[in-house]
């Protein structure tokens, strides 16, 4: 398959780099309005903030999230990179995966948990074991997720670990 020019690669690094800065802006939304609600007066703003959680979620989260892991294997497949040449390559491409799928699997349900409780319960939600162990769940594997996002970060620009070397066969 042939590689992309150098305009293409470009355009391919910009996409990539526009979704994991929503991927990332926006969990940091989320964690500061999840950090904020923690002082509401009446049970129509406790589901007010974790609807807001939960639109961010669903409408930006979850579209940044695999846009960055598309342009992500695009520019490893389309560009000379590859996908197992380097090192900081394939810790991206597993920490990516990786947080994908505890967003999916644990984020996500603990968001959706916690939202249904709220709608449901209003301000009794704060009474409810199984919301304050979804939003405490949220909250702090949430700011995990944030810092490993922003170390991903870091990785593509400081680009440690090197090339892989090649193993001969003795």
């Amino acid at each position: 398959m042939a590689k992309l020019g150098v305009k293409g690669r470009q355009w391919l690094k910009g996409f990539h780099l526009f979704f994991v800065c929503a991927w990332v802006g926006t969990g940091l939304s989320m964690m500061l309005i999840g950090l904020l609600k923690g002082h509401v007066p009446n049970g129509d703003e406790l589901y007010a903030f974790n609807a807001a959680i939960k639109l961010l979620d669903d409408f930006i989260i979850i579209p940044a999230a695999m846009g960055s892991l598309i342009t992500g294997i695009l520019l490893c497949w389309l560009t000379n990179w590859g996908f197992f040449k380097f090192n900081w390559i394939i810790f991206k491409l597993i920490s990516t995966i990786a947080q994908i799928l505890f967003g999916t699997f644990f984020l996500g349900p603990w968001t959706n948990g916690a939202t249904a409780i709220a709608g449901a319960e209003r301000v009794l939600a704060l009474q409810n074991t199984a919301y304050l162990y979804f939003r405490q769940m949220s909250n702090y594997l949430g700011a995990v997720q944030i810092m490993l996002l922003i170390a991903v970060i870091f990785i593509s620009v400081l680009k440690p670990w090197g090339k892989r070397t090649k193993h001969s066969a003795a």
